[in-house]
């Protein structure tokens, strides 16, 4: 599929000291018509892209020079088929490492039940951009009412030819259609199931399950979805569950818990459960087990360590997640900065080794021990300088860029940055989902760890958003009412295309002899001859075949005139 690539926008790449290759076209048109380039000028871009973002984001600096291979050339091929581990890396189905590098885009999970922006934009011209932007993989959230009693989503726009192969179907079978179309223009998606009943953020629970959504169910709809993409090596695997964690004020053992062997709050076994389950029906998936919110430390002053929901996976080195064949664990931590909460390792005296420390405690050991491989599923921040990068201690820049630089000294660590949506107050792109990143900067520092995946394509290349059906229409005469020296008559517009108007125009040429004398329902130009009738404000948007009827008064005979008709 045409790549559309560089819509990262000359302006932001510009702003951030980046200059395009010259095959690159400096601008683009708005809209879904935007500029395309070939999927090899994507490579060379991407190529350029990386060691330049990392001269651009001095955070970063150190770190590549260290270690220099932190975002590898992508061999050809790589990322093709279905995906296992071994030791901490990821290997495609040929044998080679694969780093995923990617972007969150909720909206599935919620109320919605669809991705959000598409209000705005195409999901094509969505999924352009991601890749664009030089992310391989997205992660999906999803809730478990969404798989067992999936609405027809209607939040979304599908006038002017956006999104219309989504209307009339119902949640999943619009996931499909997204994940088919991802797949077709080279990315990788995972499934994460959120939450169980649709909404936003984490269970409030902190469990896998609810009462109208119980342990069966879960591992039931786990089943369900992954039969559904069991033939469909665009998605690489499942999340099981979203930021489980202990709930303030309850117990930890009443919270979820890791190790325990308490089938109704130990995660672990319930990751090994469910993931069984996948793997029965579904055995090339990769089963992402993300951390518990604390985990029981004899050391600390409450007996408990605590970190961010999802963020800690000490457990592991003692209770590993263990499944009915190798090669299948991913292990998953969420992280992020004090702007979000005031964890006690921000501080006055918060230095990126001290970070580093932390990381390395709750999740980077498995990574840093070959254990297995680690995917730090979540992470943001916003779009001011301060919150990309700072020098103070225990500030959101100085987590931000610390930990874009603790990930990109770890060759294989995959990352998805949270989030896509311009809703988001950690958002990549606008509130209109334009493809240029709100800031330079932010997307500067991830695009240096990107992996670009010339193997994944699944069904060769994707198609653009097809260009939007022409806007018809048409006028019919006819006479009201005559008498002597004039006749009142009526012209009826009717939008005889697929799609809706917003406005609409009729060029009217009468006979020689008629003169308007009063016109009700349009806005007339002229009064004889040829003349032009535009719409009303109230009346300019008209559903396809519906009617508009223009009234007027005329001098002279009623002879028919002729009528053309343009809408947009």
């Amino acid at each position: 599929m045409k790549r559309q690539a560089l819509l990262i926008a000359a302006g932001a790449l510009a702003a951030a000291g980046i200059a395009l290759p010259a095959a690159v076209p400096a601008a683009h048109a708005t809209g879904t018509a935007r500029a395309a380039l070939t999927a090899q000028q994507l490579k060379g871009v991407t190529a350029a892209l990386g060691p330049q973002a990392v001269a651009n984001a001095p955070a970063l600096h150190q770190a590549a020079a260290a270690a220099p291979a932190a975002a590898p050339a992508a061999a050809s091929g790589v990322g093709a088929g279905y995906w296992h581990t071994s030791g901490n890396e990821i290997l495609d189905s040929n044998g080679n490492p694969v780093r995923i590098a990617g972007i969150n885009w909720y909206g599935f999970e919620t109320q919605d039940e669809i991705a959000h922006g598409l209000w705005v934009q195409d999901y094509h011209t969505v999924l352009n951009d991601i890749v664009a932007l030089g992310y391989n993989t997205i992660r999906i959230p999803i809730s478990n009412q969404m798989v067992e009693t999936p609405a027809i989503p209607t939040n979304f726009q599908h006038d002017n030819g956006l999104n219309t192969d989504l209307v009339g179907q119902n949640a999943l079978q619009d996931l499909q259609k997204i994940v088919t179309a991802a797949g077709a223009d080279g990315l990788k998606v995972i499934i994460d199931n959120h939450r169980s009943e649709a909404g936003n953020s984490a269970e409030q629970n902190g469990l896998w399950y609810t009462s109208a959504y119980p342990n069966t169910a879960w591992v039931n709809d786990w089943v369900t979805i992954a039969k559904m993409f069991a033939n469909n090596p665009t998605v690489i695997g499942f999340d099981l569950r979203n930021e489980p964690h202990t709930p303030a004020g309850v117990a930890y053992a009443q919270g979820a818990t890791w190790g325990t062997g308490d089938p109704t709050t130990d995660v672990r076994l319930a990751y090994q459960n469910a993931g069984n389950a996948i793997l029965a029906v579904n055995p090339n998936a990769l089963i992402f087990c993300e951390g518990i919110g604390e985990f029981p430390d004899s050391s600390a002053a409450s007996g408990f360590d605590s970190t961010w929901w999802g963020g800690d996976l000490q457990g592991v080195a003692q209770f590993p997640v263990t499944l009915s064949s190798a090669g299948h664990v991913v292990y998953s931590a969420h992280d992020y900065g004090p702007s979000l909460f005031q964890q006690t390792w921000f501080n006055s005296s918060t230095t990126p080794a001290s970070l580093d420390a932390v990381w390395n405690k709750f999740w980077g050991y498995i990574y840093a021990q070959n254990i297995a491989p680690l995917w730090v599923g979540e992470f943001g921040t916003g779009n001011g300088a301060t919150d990309v990068s700072s020098t103070s201690p225990g500030s959101q820049g100085q987590w931000f860029s610390a930990l874009v630089s603790f990930i990109a000294s770890n060759k294989w660590m995959g990352w998805t940055y949270w989030a896509l949506n311009g809703e988001d107050s950690f958002d990549l792109l606008d509130g209109n989902y334009d493809p240029t990143p709100v800031s330079a900067q932010k997307q500067s520092m991830l695009a240096a760890m990107e992996f670009p995946l010339p193997g994944a394509g699944n069904g060769g290349n994707g198609s653009p958003p097809p260009p939007p059906p022409p806007k018809t229409c048409s006028g019919t005469f006819a006479v009201s009412n005559s008498w002597g020296g004039g006749y009142q008559g009526a012209i009826t517009m009717t939008n005889t295309g697929s799609t809706s108007l917003s406005s609409w125009k009729l060029t009217v040429t009468f006979p020689g002899g008629v003169t308007i004398t009063n016109m009700w329902g349009g806005i007339n130009a002229g009064v004889n001859g040829t003349i032009t009738i535009t719409n009303e404000p109230y009346n300019g948007s008209v559903a396809p075949a519906g009617t508009v009827v223009v009234g007027f008064v005329a001098n002279g005979p009623d002879t028919a005139p002729t009528i053309t008709c343009a809408g947009t």
